[in-house]
């Protein structure tokens, strides 16, 4: 891991309720899934009068491969009720393990490996889903080298 970002951490997280968009997207075009899915999300929660809890966030099911099943969107506050395109969910109460990664999106690999070996150290094992909240707005932080991922690894 490199030296700006923190080191893996145990840590305990209760339900968020959360607004998403889920689909199952090529790796290549991930980048333009979640613009569009925040775009999605952000206007959907903001016109039933709920707001973000939160920085967006994607919600991995399993290793991605060529496509990945994921979600896209926000933590809310406030009521928000699933429409047809954004659905309605919950990050779970659940022991996890995180890291905060400093950098580009294409070395967050780094951060995993460290999470896992955190994970394996403790004789424990990595949850089927996992997720990252994007802390630092690329278009406001225009340099990849700033940029902070916030990965959370749940244990089974």
């Amino acid at each position: 891991m490199n030296e700006q970002g923190r080191q893996p951490r145990r840590i305990h997280l209760t339900a968020q309720p959360v607004a998403v968009v889920r689909e199952r997207v090529p790796m290549n075009e991930l980048t333009s899934f979640f613009g569009r899915a925040f775009g999605t999300v952000m206007a959907a929660v903001q016109t039933q009068g709920a707001s973000p809890a939160g920085p967006p966030f994607a919600l991995y099911h399993g290793m991605p491969d060529q496509t990945v099943d994921v979600e896209a969107g926000f933590p809310v506050a406030g009521n928000f009720q699933g429409t047809a395109e954004v659905a309605s969910g919950m990050l779970p109460d659940t022991d996890a393990v995180e890291a905060i990664h400093t950098g580009p999106y294409d070395t967050l690999g780094t951060t995993y490996d460290a999470i896992l070996e955190h994970i394996k150290a403790d004789g424990a094992a990595p949850s089927e889903t996992m997720w990252e909240y994007y802390v630092t707005d690329p278009e406001a932080q225009p340099d990849p080298a700033t940029w902070q991922t916030r990965v959370v690894w749940p244990v089974a």
